[in-house]
């Protein structure tokens, strides 16, 4: 069995289902190991027999992060460009939701949903029945997906994501053209900044974290989610004026970010 040729499609299941790449490389090689210990010459299926062995192991590690409590993130070391480009591909909002399901949710929905395994192949891996792994799968696209996204929402996302470009542009002047001459910005801890030009200045110089931020539900009004390693370190709303931002809060507070309930829309 040719294992390399399946390497980088492993990776991509296994980052989807663990939130980070250094366990998704975990992952891949504990992988690896068991197929070198297995006589795998009568396989007919190498890519779903990998698959189907790697997605236990990233079950068994979610199971046992499910009964710790989970440990501070680092920052992501500097030059982890090739996490960046994982992160970006997958969708920063999507990993954050994800890292909201349990375990078996999690699995079930990106074997099927990301990936179309049949819920037959997924059902042993769970260890659960095919209707079980269906509903599942289900309860995990209503967490993901939300309610129905209301008439507003298409609006609100356009302006938002104009508040999005503008910033990581770290253009003043861009950034000034979308937000209203008297907007307010707020933030757990921080004196309240008013003003077009103020707000934008300050944008200007913390606004390379734009680059980590992702368009999500909050509470199912559009916001911004910051995630720079796939966890949530930072979420914003936003209040609108039309075309322009009026105000927007920071939110950083842990316990405040996990009252959040974050779908994709």
């Amino acid at each position: 069995m040719d294992f390399e040729a399946h390497r980088d499609h492993l990776i991509g299941v296994a980052y989807r289902m663990l939130g980070s790449l250094a366990d998704a490389e975990d992952a891949v090689q504990e992988t690896w190991l068991r197929m070198a210990r297995t006589d795998t010459a009568e396989v007919r299926n190498p890519a779903g027999w990998l698959r189907t062995v790697l997605s236990r192991v990233c079950l068994d590690v979610l199971r046992q992060r499910a009964r710790h409590e989970p440990e501070a993130d680092p920052d992501p070391a500097p030059g982890a460009d090739r996490e960046v480009l994982l992160a970006d591909e997958v969708g920063r909002a999507l990993l954050v939701v994800l890292d909201r399901l349990g375990p078996d949710e999690r699995v079930a929905f990106v074997l099927h949903d990301v990936f179309a395994v049949p819920f037959d192949e997924i059902a042993p891996i769970v260890g659960r029945t095919t209707a079980t792994a269906k509903k599942l799968a289900s309860r995990a696209r209503a967490k993901v997906r939300g309610a129905a996204p209301g008439p507003d929402t298409a609006g609100h996302r356009r302006v938002i994501e104009a508040f999005l470009a503008a910033s990581r542009t770290g253009d003043l002047d861009a950034i000034v053209a979308v937000l209203s001459p008297d907007v307010v910005r707020r933030a757990d801890g921080r004196p309240e900044v008013r003003g077009a030009r103020v707000v934008a200045e300050e944008i200007v110089v913390f606004g390379r974290n734009a680059r980590f931020a992702d368009f999500a539900l909050l509470d199912g009004e559009p916001g911004l989610v910051i995630a720079p390693d796939g966890r949530l370190r930072l979420a914003i709303r936003f209040t609108l004026d039309g075309e322009r931002v009026a105000g927007y809060e920071l939110i950083t507070e842990p316990a405040r970010l996990e009252r959040i309930t974050l779908t994709l829309g």
